[in-house]
């Protein structure tokens, strides 16, 4: 139920209370552009405590005691409000966390009811849930797939790399639990997307990592890098260094080129190959401007994005202002466009601008050779796949659109690669022109 006229409210951008004549929770603004929400029905709050979770830390944020859980009053306002905004006809609901299944199973059975009694005719929901796993149990499984649910699933390749950082709340790994989730979740027909953070350890280990999600089996994977500071404006030790994040995604693109075409998707390849191909990439961080990826946290909060949780990027509250008029509200837009607006000359001028964009804004901390601010941090990695991938991406979509079997493509891309590498010793200069000994690079990627 809407608030009565002339209650205090926060306004749309967030900046402080205002008494308001008229009440904008009546006005059911529909956004014109899709949008999505990551909602947190359970904050920060986590069964797990991995070494680099950036987003434990804002429970420092509420004060104490305080319930991290979202209501069933909020709830039912959430998917309203989120249908009444969309331009339909299709809703994505994205549960995230935290640990979302800490919420219960019953909390996602209201989701789903309450979603079928808001969709108007013709529309349709699809829900994503974002988790570790280690809870799902027959009951879970057996509900997700009856519900439609698409599964994100949080491991890191290797049980060795796995356990190092995801650790539960005793400092014992999870990496078991983990993959019984997955195994579980398969088992009753879910195949689930696999979501590996590439930190410092991970990104030494390419090929091991890339074989280790491969061998879950699920034919989704993507990859997160970690990038963290510390107290003092220094990234710490467990985030990846660019060259490193560089040489990671190229001995990933290769052994996926040569052995997984069509059989495997890779979100950053595929995002990367459409935009080479005269597409759109719909992944947020290689767009142009960005704003569009809202956070919902349980209490209600809507945040400028899963990256930005923080007070000075709240921008309203479901309970005083409607998610349509937040997501357009004139500081969110301001928020999106200065991605591509504080671009420093050095991105303008850059040959893989369109795929990149400037990335993540919240890695975006670094200066230009020449002293200008907002360059990625990670940059030169970028700059590295970037370059190594190119050729052999345009390659595969030429000779896909030509009617060539995965087969065979991967046949004349292991040839080309047993070619460049003909003549060419362990301690000679790599092929990929890092500068480093082969034996130090890519050695192990040879075909």
């Amino acid at each position: 139920m809407a608030r009565p006229i002339g209650v205090t409210r926060y306004d749309a951008v967030g900046t402080g209370p205002v008494t308001m004549t008229d009440n904008l929770l009546d006005e059911r603004p529909r956004t014109s552009e899709p949008f999505v929400v990551m909602a947190k029905p359970v904050g920060p709050i986590c069964n797990l405590d991995c070494g680099y979770c950036y987003y434990l830390d804002t429970a420092q944020f509420y004060g104490r005691p305080h319930q991290f859980r979202m209501s069933d009053e909020l709830l039912e306002t959430y998917v309203r409000q989120y249908i009444e905004a969309s331009p339909g006809p299709i809703v994505h609901f994205v549960w995230h966390g935290g640990e979302p299944t800490l919420a219960g199973l019953d909390f996602y059975r209201r989701a789903v009811e309450l979603e079928q009694r808001y969709l108007p005719e013709g529309w349709t929901c699809w829900n994503n849930l974002q988790t570790n796993g280690t809870l799902l149990d027959d009951e879970w499984c057996a509900f997700l797939a009856e519900a439609h649910f698409d599964v994100g699933i949080s491991i890191d390749g290797t049980a060795w790399l796995h356990d190092a950082y995801r650790k539960d709340r005793n400092g014992e790994g999870t990496y078991e639990r983990v993959l019984a989730g997955a195994r579980r979740l398969q088992a009753h027909g879910i195949q689930p997307d696999l979501l590996c953070t590439v930190n410092s350890a991970v990104a030494a280990e390419p090929v091991a990592v890339y074989r280790g999600l491969r061998e879950v089996g699920s034919g989704w994977m993507q990859f997160i890098p970690i990038v963290r500071r510390g107290p003092d404006g220094r990234v710490t030790p467990d985030s990846v260094q660019p060259e490193a994040y560089g040489r990671f995604l190229s001995a990933v693109f290769d052994e996926w080129m040569h052995h997984d075409v069509g059989r495997l998707n890779v979100q950053f390849f595929a995002e990367t190959m459409r935009v080479w191909a005269g597409g759109t990439a719909s992944l947020c961080v290689m767009t142009p401007t960005c704003g569009r990826v809202v956070v919902v946290e349980h209490d209600g909060a809507v945040y400028a994005c899963d990256h930005f949780v923080t007070p000075e990027h709240r921008i309203g509250n479901l309970g005083d202002v409607h998610l349509g008029a937040l997501i357009d509200a004139p500081r969110q837009v301001q928020f999106g466009a200065e991605k591509r607006d504080g671009l420093p000359g050095q991105c303008r001028s850059c040959p893989w601008l369109t795929v990149c964009n400037g990335g993540c804004p919240k890695d975006r901390f670094t200066s230009t050779a020449d002293g200008e601010p907002g360059l990625n941090y990670l940059c030169e990695g970028f700059r590295r796949f970037y370059a190594h991938a190119e050729r052999p991406a345009q390659y595969i979509t030429a000779r896909v659109r030509s009617g060539v079997r995965a087969g065979v493509i991967m046949e004349e891309l292991r040839a080309q690669s047993r070619l460049r590498w003909q003549g060419v010793g362990r301690n000679d200069p790599c092929i990929c022109g890092s500068g480093r000994k082969a034996k130090q690079c890519c050695w192990l990627q040879r075909p």
